[in-house]
């Protein structure tokens, strides 16, 4: 259904990217055969995962940082805490 137009994507190139986007979620919200008729489904659940991720990305810098307050700045657990943040 390509009309040849410069910036239109064709259905082969919808369906790859719906492919490769599929790949990226984790296993449990992954779904064979994706059609076009799916894309939104798969658009939604991409949407709501990043979402997720980003709630456990805020959920991970609180708990560091309150671990890091009850740390001792000089020592050596926290120095390789901050080696692994760099």
């Amino acid at each position: 259904m390509s009309s040849g137009r410069r910036g239109r994507i064709s259905d082969d190139e919808i369906n790859e990217l719906i492919s490769k986007l599929q790949a990226l979620l984790p296993e449990s919200s992954r779904r064979r055969n994706a059609s076009r008729s799916s894309a939104s489904k798969l658009l939604k659940e991409t949407c709501a995962y990043i979402k997720s991720l980003h709630r456990e990305v805020d959920d991970l810098s609180e708990r560091l940082s309150g671990l890091m307050s009850t740390m001792d700045n000089d020592s050596p657990q926290a120095e390789i805490i901050r080696s692994l943040l760099r």
